[in-house]
């Protein structure tokens, strides 16, 4: 009886120690990246604390601010041609979607070159890439131009975007900025210095509305405080934090 026992023992759990050792790993998912290098026409050398930023953006909504895939960051950025590569997960690639690459190089935060046209690429190819930059006049006219005009918020970051409530902003020369919220009448200070930008102890009234209203307007006064930079592009006023990324678009009010 027992050498019964012992066999059940011995032959009857072998198959299940067999299946355990079978079950396969679970699978990861494929890493993949875009590579190439940056280049500029303008026969000048870069400083030595310039910053290459290099965005895998899916650019398919016109109407919203692109979502990145994947980016990397040069510092120091060193001289033309500058390589890159942009590691991403290829499961982040969708079908009929549109993506571009996207690149800047800026100087203690301000914008020196941009890629100023679309770079549209496809990411699950090894294609090397080429990005052509182009030089940001440093003696532009945006500081004046964002100066009193009336701007409308089209995008928020954490958000996406705004339409109604109607929410404002504008700042003035005399280094206040402020505006309509989603819900309450704001007031803040700003500083401009060339492309860069700071806003500073914001302030509002204190009117309560519906819940996703006020959510609406606390990302909104959380991305200006973040507020780095700017630029105008299109009409359109865009604001960008410290690490050059967008968080706020805003649209000429008319």
């Amino acid at each position: 009886m027992l050498d019964r026992i012992a066999e059940f023992f011995i032959f009857g759990f072998a198959p299940l120690v067999v299946g355990i050792l079978a079950v396969p790993e679970l699978s990861v998912a494929a890493e993949k990246a875009v590579k190439g290098e940056v280049v500029y026409r303008e026969r000048i050398a870069l400083p030595p604390n310039a910053v290459l930023s290099v965005q895998l953006a899916d650019v398919s909504l016109a109407d919203a601010l692109a979502a990145i895939i994947g980016e990397q960051k040069v510092s120091p950025a060193g001289q033309v041609p500058i390589s890159f590569e942009i590691k991403f997960d290829s499961s982040a690639i969708r079908p009929r979607m549109t993506y571009a690459l996207q690149a800047r190089i800026t100087v203690d935060n301000k914008l020196m070159f941009i890629s100023d046209t679309s770079h549209q690429v496809d990411p699950l190819t090894d294609a090397p890439q080429t990005i052509l930059l182009k030089m940001v006049p440093q003696a532009s006219a945006e500081p004046a131009e964002v100066f009193g005009q009336s701007w409308v918020v089209e995008y928020v970051d954490g958000i996406g975007a705004i339409a109604d409530p109607r929410a404002t902003f504008r700042i003035s020369e005399a280094g206040k900025a402020g505006g309509s919220g989603p819900c309450n009448v704001y007031f803040a200070n700003a500083k401009v210095e060339g492309q860069s930008i700071t806003i500073s102890n914001i302030g509002s009234t204190f009117k309560a509305c519906a819940p996703e209203v006020m959510a609406e307007e606390k990302a909104m006064f959380e991305a200006l405080s973040k507020a780095a930079s700017f630029r105008i592009d299109a009409g359109k006023l865009i604001i960008a934090d410290k690490n050059n990324r967008d968080i706020l678009r805003f649209g000429a009010a008319s």
